[in-house]
């Protein structure tokens, strides 16, 4: 199947229409054993994942296409690029978010990066999404914010979290992303969730802080169209396990 084949962003849509929601597992390249990958591979196969996002805020390992490559030999979901920079990119995944940084205001992530990413993936048949990022503070200094060295909307200034998130979707984003952070203290606040997808017209997809089911139930019934897991799934491979 070829990666165009997949119609990622137009499988989300439908969903949506529906009210499916969706989920996905976010892998870090850097703190993946590819030794161990087959074990990792199966508990997703074994969870309720729709999708598989790749990335981190720095990766500085090389074995980002091995892994994709290794994924895709068991497992069908969709590998959804979720990148730092441009360095992140292969074409052996089967789409890319592109991201625009909108809660801050440092160029490099607002627009340089994708300027320079722009000609790599005119040479590759990734799927390309445009989202518009948005981070929120989550009660501690994540990566994301060290890294961008951008400042999180104020979790509880939802209407200028709400602004952002139209603003966005004035500008063409087909998808908002509410980001609370790699191991947020705090995922993103219930009625931010709800304020936002009540409020643009385009899929809502949230992610950081989430450690537990509930928590993923919670985004859910606040209006989330796609929940994204990272740490919580890294630290607990068990973490969609049934609990006896």
């Amino acid at each position: 199947m070829k990666n165009k084949d997949k119609d990622i962003y137009g499988q989300i849509l439908l969903a949506r229409s529906e009210n499916r929601k969706l989920l996905a597992i976010l892998l870090d390249p850097d703190k993946i054993v590819l030794e161990n990958i087959k074990e990792l591979i199966l508990k997703i196969n074994q969870s309720p994942a729709t999708h598989i996002f790749i990335g981190g805020s720095l990766v500085e390992n090389n074995i980002l296409d091995e892994l994709i490559l290794k994924i895709k030999l068991n497992c069908n979901l969709p590998i959804v690029l979720f990148p730092g920079n441009p360095s992140q990119i292969s074409s052996h995944a089967d789409g890319i978010l592109f991201l625009s940084l909108l809660s801050g205001r440092n160029p490099d992530y607002l627009i340089s990066h994708q300027v320079k990413a722009a000609p790599l993936l005119k040479k590759t048949q990734l799927e390309i999404i445009s989202t518009g990022y948005i981070l929120i503070e989550s009660g501690s200094e994540t990566a994301v914010e060290r890294v961008s060295k951008t400042k999180p909307i104020d979790r509880e200034n939802i209407d200028k979290a709400l602004a952002t998130a139209q603003a966005g979707e004035m500008l063409g984003n087909k998808l908002v992303y509410l980001e609370a952070g790699s191991g947020a203290k705090y995922p993103v606040p219930l009625e931010m969730i709800t304020t936002v997808s009540r409020n643009i017209g385009i899929p809502l997809i949230v992610g950081g802080g989430i450690v537990c089911l509930q928590g993923i139930q919670n985004a859910y019934d606040a209006g989330a169209d796609l929940v994204v897991i990272g740490t919580a799934f890294e630290n607990n491979v068990a973490f969609f396990n049934p609990t006896k």
